[in-house]
This record gives structure tokens, C-alpha cells and sequence, in this order.
């Protein structure tokens, strides 16, 4: 192993040694250097762990939270220099941690919150004006045909909680008195301006935006919200998409040759 791979695995790992070979260049010791660094590298991830996942950490409280992501740092070293991209797999550590399992919707929330950071930084699209996009539902001949291209910022989350409900009683005080986690929603997330907005959809519309984010066409994109769920209210749908400037592009589906 070299020095440089001993120094990163020792630096998540808050009962190992200092790696040999360190020195400081003022004789100080070189382990107390290296335990004030490690320090500072595990309290920064967490920090950047609290302020994606806020509505996680309040759900079951900071001691608890910062011990959670203690553990979660000491497993999963960062992979991006992107300090906003940390803490991706966050909400499948959750989901197998034994001591949250008395929470059980608090995967699903995290995974909301990291949806909502995604989409802050999601690149920049010029969407069509809404009555751009109207004009164009209205006066298509091959409606069915028309394929939907979508904001990058734009995400989906089905689940088996409230999460959106969840989500939104830690952003209203005195919310919570009204609160009921315990019915399945979906949720939409996306960026509009510079705000990020997240909206409780119903699993049809969860189908029907997934189907149009893979280059399905609106035909087909509507066959698959009805086969999730026969509520499935394509107007109300849409009109969620077009006033929210969630639609960048229309054209026709690609046929693809044999």
C-alpha cells in the first residue's frame, strides 16, 4: 500500500494509527497533526451531510443524526471533488440502519432531500412559455406522437409514506399536528428560477413523467400512468409541467428502423 492510500484509508478510520512516514516540517508530533486533520475531515462531511438531509436530521434529532452520519462517513469516502455531490448513497445506508428503522420513512425522505439538491445544481434550460407549449398540445395532428423533453432538473420519487408531507410540516411551524406519514405519495421535484419546488403527485403521474424523461411519446408515456393507477388525470398533469416551465422541447417521436 502506498503512503497515499494509507493516509486515505486512516483518515476515515478513527481507530487507526497515523500512517508511518508523516512528519511536520515545525517538529511538531506528526499523530496529533494527523488526529486534528482527521477530525476536521469527518466533521466537515457530516456538516455537508446536515445541510443536504435538514428535515432528516430533524426527524430524528442532531446527536442522533451526526452519530448516523459518522458512520456513514467511515464507510463512504467521497468520490466527487464536488462537495454537493456527497452523501449520494445517504438514503440507502438509512434504509439499512437498524437504529432508524423505527423511522421507517426516513430513507424515503432523505432520498426527497437529496432529489431537491440535484436539482439546485442541475444544468440550466431555456423552458418553452407556457402558452408556447398549449398552442402546441392544441393544434398537434399526431398529439400521441409528441415527445415531451423535460427540464434536467426535474426528478420523480415514488414511495410508500407521505414524504412530501413529511417534507413540507418542517417547513411550516405547527404543521405537524396534522400530519400523517402513513399513505403512499409521489413527488416531483424541480427547479424553477432559482427555486427548487417539490409537489406531491400521485402514482400515475409518477409513471407518466418517468415514461416522457425516457423519450417515450405521449401515447405511450399516458398507457403507462393508466397502468399504474386508473385516476391518472393527464390534464392535470400537464398543466402542472407547462405552469411550472417544466417543458423544454416538443417534437415528434423518433421512429427508430428495423
Amino acid at each position: 500500500m502506498s503512503l497515499q492510500e494509507a493516509f486515505a484509508s486512516a483518515l476515515l478510520a478513527p481507530d487507526r494509527a497515523c500512517p508511518d512516514g508523516l512528519f511536520s516540517s515545525n517538529g511538531a508530533d506528526p499523530a496529533s497533526r494527523f488526529a486534528v486533520y482527521r477530525n476536521n475531515v469527518h466533521s466537515s462531511l457530516i456538516n455537508a451531510l446536515a445541510t443536504a438531509y435538514p428535515v432528516t436530521a430533524q426527524l430524528v434529532g442532531d446527536k442522533f443524526f451526526r452519530a448516523m452520519a459518522g458512520l456513514f462517513v467511515q464507510t463512504n469516502p467521497p468520490g466527487n471533488p464536488l462537495i454537493s455531490e456527497y452523501g449520494s448513497a445517504f438514503a440507502d445506508f438509512i434504509q439499512g440502519f437498524e437504529p432508524a428503522a423505527s423511522v421507517p420513512y426516513l430513507a424515503d425522505v432523505a432520498r426527497l432531500e437529496r432529489l431537491r439538491v440535484r436539482a439546485y445544481h442541475a444544468a440550466d434550460a431555456q423552458p418553452l412559455d407556457p402558452p408556447t407549449v398549449v398552442h402546441a398540445l392544441q393544434n398537434q395532428e399526431s398529439l400521441g406522437q409528441l415527445c415531451l423533453q423535460l427540464h434536467p432538473s426535474l426528478a420523480t420519487l415514488n414511495s410508500r409514506y407521505g414524504v412530501v408531507a413529511v417534507w413540507a410540516a418542517h417547513q411550516t411551524e405547527g404543521a405537524m399536528a396534522t400530519l400523517n406519514p402513513w399513505h403512499a405519495q409521489g413527488a416531483l421535484v424541480l427547479r424553477q428560477g432559482l427555486g427548487v419546488k417539490v409537489f406531491a403527485i400521485d402514482s400515475g403521474s409518477v409513471a407518466f413523467i418517468d415514461s416522457l424523461k425516457r423519450g417515450a411519446a405521449l401515447e405511450t408515456a399516458v398507457t403507462h400512468a393508466l397502468e399504474a393507477s386508473t385516476e391518472f388525470d393527464l390534464h392535470q398533469c400537464l398543466n402542472l409541467l407547462i405552469s411550472h416551465d417544466a417543458i423544454t422541447h416538443l417534437h415528434p417521436e423518433q421512429k427508430v428502423s428495423p
